[in-house]
């Protein structure tokens, strides 16, 4: 229908070109305008219109295709919506002027080009069509703002057809998050949804077992093996589906279903090792290394750890971007979130060990070279894996990095709670323990970390002084390795802009240490806050006199 009527008006378009340059066509329309001369200009501003959403429908509908082969097709369409957007905004001028008397007050606040009411549209409708709900006030967009809209809308649509839909679950993960950044509108973050997962496989056509074994470093002959018929194997692939579904929901919601999530994947961590010695009893006993069905089964344990520890860390984060905590809860969410990042960077660092331990035992009929027994001696204890971040994998080496600023963060605001007694005022309705249960209750249900509470919080910063900050400063640690493993990242242009942020918060909170350190006992006039200026949840510390 819309190309009938695209047809009609260029049509229109043309005869009335045809009669200003004095031509004669065959089809020698009448114009429909009172006025000649606004002819041409009326056909332009409803053709922009009409192709625009006609190129609007077709990008909708070719991102519907199974397993993103509509993709490309897609952004020529985006393309062309935007060709389409640019001819409408700079059709306002001339619709303005052709209702300049008629227009009173501010153009900006009209939900049409020419600042007239619409004909045949009800601003009531929705609210009056929408489902049962409590009565709400329904605000239009203007026209300006609704353009805008269209703007971020198209742009959100084209990174998703930009992506090469990779396999690897971790680039997936890491692809979403940052689409999330740009907070996409939920039209966006609907056919992200479709696209990734489409008849309960991932893109459409990888299965779920597949997904995985990839994603635990397992061989690629794996995929194929029996053993993705087991029970909870099958609620396991469930798990990764609903995982990728919720990252695509808003952020509130996001992180509540996290919170509930988080549950469901210590379950099946305590379901998939209950089989796992069921079938072949404790691993000290079992000396057949080979046995393909216990490797999958240990590879894979290991690997649903470090996902769980993987949601814990973002359930916490969102929690910033929520505005969920006050300052003077940072000392205890620095402290819980160093602890999961603790764990996370152990289960990561293992991980990368077995990977490589058995990537090494695939090719054991080689010498080992010394590149490689030079690398192998690289890596150290789970504790000392900070000192060899540069050569682990991506993930790891981020998660080593951010830990040591965790480290400094709780500390310093525990020191500063000790001895200046900032961030100490008792709110009025809940003590310290209560916002403690409150934020992390949902952690604390599915034991995550194990043996971390409220008692142990108090325990490790209890003792926190001064005196001990300034034997030792963690961010001149973290300023190092930023600088050491850009390099790494020469290529991915939003690690390396993690990096520089990161960079930032170490440079300035090493110099507010160090001038805390040495004034903050001495000096009562002294005042520390926390903004949240460089990064968007390690917080800057900012020290001024009042």
């Amino acid at each position: 229908m819309l190309n009938a009527v695209e047809e009609t008006i260029s049509r229109q378009l043309r005869a009335c070109k045809a009669a200003s340059s004095k031509r004669r066509l065959p089809e020698d329309l009448e114009p429909l305008q009172s006025n000649p001369n606004l002819e041409e200009g009326f056909c332009k501003a409803l053709l922009c219109r009409l192709r625009f959403r006609k190129h609007f429908f077709h990008v909708l509908a070719c991102m519907k295709r199974p397993q993103g082969r509509g993709l490309e097709s897609a952004r020529k369409h985006l393309a062309s919506c935007m060709t389409e957007l640019d001819s409408i905004l700079k059709s306002a001028d001339f619709i303005r002027s052709c209702f300049g008397e008629s227009c009173e007050g501010d153009i900006d606040d009209k939900t049409t080009a020419s600042g007239r009411e619409p004909i045949g549209f009800d601003a009531m409708l929705n609210s009056r069509l929408s489902a049962p709900t409590p009565p709400r006030a329904i605000k239009i967009l203007s026209w300006k703002k609704a353009v805008e809209y269209f703007v971020k809308l198209l742009h959100d649509l084209d990174v998703i057809c930009s992506y090469p839909l990779d396999p690897h679950l971790e680039s997936l993960l890491r692809f979403v998050v940052q689409f999330q950044k740009s907070q996409p509108d939920l039209v966006a973050r609907s056919h992200l949804q479709l696209l990734l997962v489409q008849d309960g496989k991932l893109y459409g056509r990888d299965p779920f077992f597949a997904v995985i074994t990839k994603a635990a470093a397992l061989p690629e002959a794996t995929k194929n093996h029996d053993i993705q018929k087991n029970e909870s194997i099958l609620q396991l692939g469930m798990l990764v589906m609903n995982l990728l579904k919720i990252l695509c929901t808003n952020t509130a919601w996001q992180r509540r279903k996290h919170g509930k999530f988080l549950q469901d994947w210590r379950v099946i961590y305590v379901q998939l090792e209950l089989a796992f010695r069921n079938e072949f009893g404790e691993v000290s006993s079992s000396s057949n290394d080979e046995n393909i069905s216990m490797k999958i089964f240990q590879h894979i344990l290991l690997w649903v750890e470090e996902q769980t520890y993987w949601i814990a860390f973002r359930f916490l984060i969102l929690g910033f971007e929520l505005e969920l905590y006050s300052t003077s809860e940072y000392c205890m969410v620095y402290w819980y979130l160093y602890a999961v990042l603790t764990k996370l960077a152990e289960k990561t660092h293992l991980k990368i060990a077995v990977s490589y331990d058995t990537a090494k035992r695939k090719g054991k009929k080689k010498k080992d070279s010394p590149k490689d027994l030079a690398r192998e001696s690289r890596i150290p204890p789970a504790v000392l894996f900070l000192q060899c971040y540069i050569c682990l994998s991506e993930g790891l080496t981020m998660i080593s990095e951010k830990k040591l600023v965790y480290n400094f963060s709780f500390q310093i605001l525990a020191a500063l709670r000790n001895e200046i007694l900032v961030f100490q005022s008792p709110g009025p309705f809940n003590t310290e323990q209560e916002k403690f249960v409150q934020h992390f209750e949902l952690l604390q249900r599915a034991c995550i970390p194990d043996h971390v509470s409220y008692p142990s919080y108090k325990e490790s910063t209890t003792h926190a002084r001064f005196s001990t900050l300034a034997m030792y400063n963690y961010f001149k640690d973290a300023q190092r390795i930023a600088r050491e493993v850009k390099s790494s990242f020469s290529n991915d242009p939003d690690r390396l802009a993690e990096l520089r942020k990161l960079e930032q918060v170490a440079e300035h909170n090493s110099v507010a240490q160090n001038l805390i350190c040495r004034l903050g006992a001495l000096d009562p006039s002294l005042k520390v806050s926390f903004e949240l200026s460089h990064h968007p949840f390690f917080a800057t510390v900012v020290v001024k006199r009042s």
